[in-house]
Formats: structure tokens, sequence, C-alpha cells
């Protein structure tokens, strides 16, 4: 889909900028480090099965990514991974712009218009 990519980092873009507007600049501490290899192991092996009988999904893979940032202590590759982590989430964003849309749900008692 032409400019999905765009569509989707300006609306990353603009979330940020809400956050910082609610939140202003936070220096808060990263909560990372080796503790969490055991869970990016277990993610990367989960993902890999799932691949291989053909049930991968988003979930597994952006889960991988989210437990390798993690287990990440230092704050370069820290950094690498969380680049990793936005990647995989603005992919899935463009895969879910590409699918055609819902019918509209109906809630009980809602009429439906003809």
């Amino acid at each position: 889909m032409p400019g999905s990519l765009a569509r989707v980092l300006a609306e990353i873009g603009a979330e940020r900028a809400a956050q910082d507007a609610r939140w202003g600049i936070q220096d808060i501490p990263d909560g990372t480090g080796p503790e969490g290899t055991a869970d990016a192991e277990r993610a990367k092996e989960e993902t890999g099965a799932a691949f291989a009988d053909g049930t991968l999904t988003w979930r597994h893979i952006l889960i991988e990514e989210v437990l390798e940032a993690f287990a990440e202590d230092d704050p370069e590759a820290l950094r690498t991974e969380l680049i990793q982590v936005a990647a995989v989430a603005a992919k899935w964003a463009q895969a879910l712009d590409r699918r055609p849309p819902r019918p509209a749900r109906v809630s009980a008692g809602e009429a439906v218009e003809t």
C-alpha cells in the first residue's frame, strides 16, 4: 500500500508528541538486563517453532523482539533492539492497513440502517 510506512510513522510521531505533552521528558531507569535472557530465548524458540509448523503470528515476532530488548543492559545494544521493536510494530500496523475493512459490529438492541 503506497504511503503506508509514511502514514504509520506520522501516527507514531503524533503519539510521541502527545506522550511528551502529557508526561514531559521522562528520564527513568531502563529496567532491562541479563535476567531477561531466559525469557528472550524461550520467545525465540516459540517463534521458531511457530514458523516451522505454520502458525507464526505478528504476536510471536513482536514479543520476541520485546523480550530481546528486555534482556539487554548495554545502552547501544538496547537502542538497537528497541529500533527493531519499533520496526516490527510499524510493519504489523502496515499489515493491518492492508487488510480489508471489517463489517461494523451491531450491538444487541441497535437499529441497523438499510
